[in-house]
């Protein structure tokens, strides 16, 4: 009867080893993250070591770095005008007739409305700071567990469904005042209504309507890009926090 057992506590503890080793060879060759097992191990051990007070902290510091970016960059001269992604052009129901004012001289005027409707969401930029600032200070544990484990465009898609409606009240008046300082509004208004008059396809003739919209959509695109950033790149964690907070 000994023979048997000792050979099975032999054949039992060879397997465990064998499996531990198998084990620790995975590891090995998935050292650089690769397959995902030590990264996610490592992320684990990241985490759990993180009080809540060291994730609200770090979430709202990075949202403030990114806020603060992003209105910075798009209220300077050319922020919106110069780049390319988010640019203010002419809606695309509208294309037809800048094509026909350019056809007959008129580009010139067609090119100052499109500048004149950048630098409108350039000023109105300015005001979006204090919006994100007040919001960002009342973030709750829930909210920022719920952002440090979401997608990569959580912390956008948080502040966007915070302040959007803020943001649209703030901007309006601070655009209408930009457009008309150069009778953007006017001019919009008189094009588009006769447009409207001829054409079955009816262009929007609330100027600041329509820039408000665009304006906001690149101060969220802007907003996006920042976190991206903070989750992707080291070095835009300018903060042992940040480090801490968002390494994988």
């Amino acid at each position: 009867m000994k023979k048997p057992l000792i050979l099975s506590l032999a054949v039992l503890a060879f397997a465990t080893a064998s499996q531990a080793q198998i084990f620790k060879d995975i590891l090995k060759k998935d050292s650089t993250g690769k397959n995902g097992v030590q990264k996610i191990l490592q992320k684990a051990t990241t985490k759990s070591s993180l009080s809540n007070d060291e994730i609200i902290s770090g979430l709202k510091e990075a949202l403030n770095v990114g806020a603060n970016n992003s209105t910075g960059k798009l209220s300077m001269v050319d922020g919106f005008f110069k780049d390319a992604a988010i640019k203010i052009l002419m809606p695309a129901e509208a294309q037809k007739v800048e094509q026909k004012l350019r056809s007959i001289g008129l580009g010139k005027q067609v090119d100052n409305a499109i500048l004149s409707m950048n630098r409108a969401a350039e000023d109105a930029a300015k005001s979006a700071t204090p919006i994100f600032i007040n919001v960002i200070k009342g973030i709750t544990i829930q909210d920022g567990l719920g952002i440090l484990k979401g997608g990569d465009f959580a912390a956008t898609n948080y502040l966007k469904g915070k302040t959007l409606s803020q943001l649209t009240e703030a901007f309006r008046p601070v655009i209408e005042q930009s457009l008309q300082k150069v009778n953007a509004t006017k001019y919009w208004k008189t094009v588009f209504s006769t447009y409207n008059t001829f054409s079955q396809e009816k262009v929007n003739t609330d100027l600041t309507a329509y820039v408000t919209d665009k304006a906001l959509s690149g101060i969220f695109y802007q907003v996006g890009l920042e976190e991206q950033k903070i989750r992707k790149d080291p070095v835009a964690r300018t903060t042992d926090l940040l480090k801490k907070v968002f390494s994988n």
